[in-house]
């Protein structure tokens, strides 16, 4: 062990800097005047580098080396430990990108904060800390840098002074510089092992060995799963070498991993991640055409799982069962056509997990194919800002323009984009029907090992359920089918709009509206007294239609202080209403923001379109190449779904009677609905035929029969799907009426939930083919006992509208990348 002499002379050394040597303390004089040192901070760079000595580095800057530890690695021949001073001024702008190969702490001493940059690959994704010593104020006196993590150093002010330690002690030749004179990291080589490893068998070294976890991925792992970190995204189609790139991102630091929440607080006190379920993130190479061998094209399936039962430690001392995979994996899927399965178990994975399988399941969800980080990721937009800036074009819903016009504008734009699809991808589109994902679907539970499916597949995921389930009815296990669709529908032309549209304004009417009023003013601002009198349902129906219908003619002004001057116009306000019904738990802060904007006062509104209306955000920093969202591939998968249905012979007179009829039907969601199909007027322009589509029954024979649950007040999925497809599917379903509020059963149902638990841990099913389930609670009311005092912090109990708003905002995003038609 070293001796404390050395640190106490670094510490002197130190003092020594910050004051310097000839520096009069302050204290009172003759006069009374104080005789102020020049503090360090206040001299010039060249002050520094004179009185250290430093010279120039070749990552720019100024260096010295001022220890190396006496103590030497025997096998290495090497010592334990290095520091150095380092010097960087403001005018050197960035440091070259380099990396080392051992752990280095840089240390705050003197100057401005300076900001580290940090990546692990080619500069994505790219991690920023500040050094500095503003504890209060987002910097850090020390910061730690793993064995071959990139950096590169930028002073905020005219210079810098830190210090930096590198273990094992640094040498020329393991450190790595990128080209300088290219914008991103150009890796110059590839490290296959360690230094210490290789000459030292006996020094471990965690990048190799992982720690007190071992090394990931583990051999024979069909997903190639890692400890997830921001790093794990998977590797490019164009990496030849994608698993030792992949293998190259695993972090042994269990610190830096996605741990979930402690399940039992009193196991192994000491170890802070037993008892914690773990996230790993892998991925999977699937064919792109399932029925063309010559074909070699794959797609690369981004997977995400929450293991309960956390990993095991190399050393034996985990609880028992600790790493080991469940016997049954529960896979989910958000629906879409677009939605994240990875965010899914993010957001959702831990909790379902516990809801649906007490804990005992792991939970498991991909990015279907062209979807968000599975790759090719279908983004037709090279940035989503350049979607925005269309949408605002074609973005106008019928009310508030020409419709005849309107629709030729957003007809060429439909045109245009599936071209910008085609040029960008080729003939992709071909290859993103429903029958392909069910068919990832299949390699993903072989990859599992597991005889038989089990899933909790939502909206859109049921219609991929309900597919997979009659191509491979010899592989369903007990799969849940929540917010139901009936697939058939979705073979029609514009069958995914129009059957969309029947409990939407129900919803509306005695939800939104009627829900209010029975928990009164105290919990929705739409119930407030007007002029001393109760509000009544007809008159606040009426209110509201004469509020929404006077923004077509007179849109209203508004300002947020992150956007500035902004518009509160028709198309938007009804897209945010028909949003807020997907979840009840929103309706207090809509109400709320409706009940102001009818006062004159848009600051809500404003507020509300703002989080809602547009992908980019300038008030977030930007990656150095931004991915843009795959929003296109939701027109892609609804077209090919549908693309040989019988084009009208009329054209877009066909399709302007469809607008009209689906807005009339419901004003709240026929022009979202409607967008969502317009374009496959023009899919098969580029893409004659698909690869792949199901057209047989929906009534194959199953091991095991499906869980069906559809909801009264659905506004995406109605009951009626529900029904529609249990009476098809006979004895392979039963179904679940669940009478609440929202998309799917999140309208929270003890009877729902138990039965739910017992078929997938049991596979009891209910004797009846229907059984009704009723919500817990009320809308507007979450939370609320009988007395009226709250239970928990709910939106009904005085929650930031904004902050309520952005919540149900960012699930939605999750859950229903489709839904709003920004304008």
């Amino acid at each position: 062990m070293p001796s404390l002499s050395r640190y106490s002379t670094c510490f002197l050394g130190l003092l020594t800097l910050m004051v310097g040597p000839d520096a009069v303390f302050s204290r009172p004089s003759s006069t009374g005047t104080q005789i102020r040192p020049i503090s360090v901070n206040d001299r010039p760079a060249q002050d520094i580098i004179d009185k250290l000595n430093l010279i120039p580095n070749d990552e720019k800057g100024y260096y010295i080396q001022g220890f190396e530890d006496p103590y030497t690695i025997p096998c290495l021949n090497q010592s334990a430990s290095t520091a150095i001073y380092y010097l960087l001024q403001g005018t050197d702008g960035e440091s070259v990108w380099h990396r080392v190969d051992a752990a280095e702490v840089w240390h705050y001493y003197a100057g401005a904060p300076l900001v580290l940059s940090l990546s692990y690959d080619n500069g994505q994704p790219l991690r920023n800390k500040t050094l500095g010593p503003d504890i209060f104020n987002n910097q850090q006196p020390q910061v730690a840098i793993q064995k071959g993590e990139w950096q590169r150093a930028r002073s905020l002010g005219d210079w810098t002074l830190v210090g930096t330690t590198v273990a094992p002690g640094f040498v020329a030749s393991g450190v790595e510089l990128a080209d300088p004179g290219l914008v991103g990291l150009v890796l110059v080589s590839k490290w296959t092992a360690s230094r210490y490893v290789r000459d030292c068998h006996h020094y471990h070294d965690p990048q190799v060995t992982g720690g007190i976890y071992g090394r990931f991925p583990q051999s024979n792992d069909a997903f190639n799963f890692l400890p997830c970190t921001n790093a794990t995204l998977p590797p490019s189609l164009d990496d030849e070498d994608h698993k030792a790139s992949w293998s190259n991102l695993f972090d042994p630091d269990p610190d830096h991993w996605s741990w979930g929440n402690r399940t039992d607080p009193a196991v192994a006190t000491g170890d802070p991640y037993a008892g914690r379920g773990i996230y790993l993130c892998g991925y999977i190479d699937v064919p792109l055409d399932y029925h063309n061998e010559s074909d070699t094209r794959i797609v690369r399936l981004a997977v995400t799982k929450f293991q309960v039962s956390g990993l095991a430690r190399v050393d034996g001392s985990s609880a028992p069962g600790a790493g080991n995979k469940s016997e049954r994996t529960l896979v989910l899927e958000p629906g879409g056509p677009g939605g994240s399965g990875t965010r899914m178990v993010w957001g959702s994975g831990e909790e379902l997990t516990n809801r649906l399988t007490e804990h005992t399941f792991d939970a498991l969800g991909w990015d279907p194919r062209g979807v968000n980080t599975s790759q090719p990721a279908i983004a037709c937009y090279p940035y989503s800002a350049d979607r925005d800036r269309w949408s605002m074009l074609a973005g106008q819903y019928r009310e508030v323009s020409d419709p005849d016009q309107q629709l030729r504008v957003m007809d060429a734009m439909n045109n245009a984009t599936f071209y910008a699809c085609w040029k960008r991808f080729g003939d992709l589109g071909r290859f993103m029907t429903t029958a392909l994902v069910a068919r990832d679907l299949e390699e993903i539970r072989k990859g599992l090992g597991e005889d038989e499916l089990t899933g909790y597949l939502v909206s859109y995921g049921t219609g991929i359920g309900q597919t997979y389930a009659n191509m491979f009815p010899e592989s369903v296990g007990r799969m849940i089918l929540d917010g139901t669709e009936y697939v058939r529908d979705h073979r029609l032309l514009g069958g995914f709009g129009w059957t969309a549209l029947d409990n939407v304004t129900n919803a509306w009417h005695d939800g939104f509206l009627g829900e209010c009023l029975n928990a009164g003013p105290e919990h929705c601002a739409l119930a407030k007294p007007l002029g001393g009198k109760p509000v009544d349902l007809m008159h606040l129906e009426a209110r509201m239609e004469t509020l929404v219908t006077s923004i077509i003619e007179n849109p209203i002004p508004g300002y947020t202080e992150t956007g500035g001057p902004s518009l509160i116009t028709y198309s938007g306000l009804v897209s945010a209403i028909y949003g807020s019904l997907y979840n009840a738990k929103s309706w207090p802060a809509t109400a709320e923001m409706l009940y102001e904007l009818e006062a004159g006062n848009s600051t809500l509104a404003a507020a509300f379109l703002e989080r809602m209306l547009w992908e980019y955000d300038p008030t977030h920093p930007q990656p150095p190449s931004p991915r843009p969202l795959t929003d296109e591939l939701t027109y892609l998968v609804i077209c090919a779904d549908a693309y040989d249905a019988p084009m009208p012979l009329d054209g877009l007179t066909w399709w302007s009677s469809l607008w009209a009829n689906m807005t009339a039907k419901s004003w709240i969601s026929g022009n979202s609905r409607f967008t969502n199909v317009f374009p496959c007027r023009h899919f098969t322009t580029y893409w004659p035929d698909v690869a792949e589509v199901y057209r047989g029954d929906l009534n194959n024979t199953l091991r095991h029969p499906v869980l069906l649950i559809a909801e009264t007040y659905d506004p995406a999925t109605p009951l009626r799907n529900g029904r529609r497809l249990a009476a098809e599917m006979g004895a392979n379903a039963v179904l679940i009426a669940h009478h609440g509020y929202g998309h799917s059963s999140r309208d929270a149902s003890n009877c729902t939930d138990s039965i739910a638990r017992a078929y997938i841990l049991n596979g009891t099913v209910p004797e009846e083919h229907e059984t009704a389930c009723y919500a817990d609670e009320k809308p507007y009311l979450y939370g609320v006992k009988d007395n009226g005092i709250s239970t928990e912090k709910s939106a009904a109990t005085g929650q930031d509208p904004i902050e309520a708003w952005e919540e149900h905002i960012q699930e939605l995003a999750k859950w229903q990348p489709h839904l709003f038609f920004k304008s």
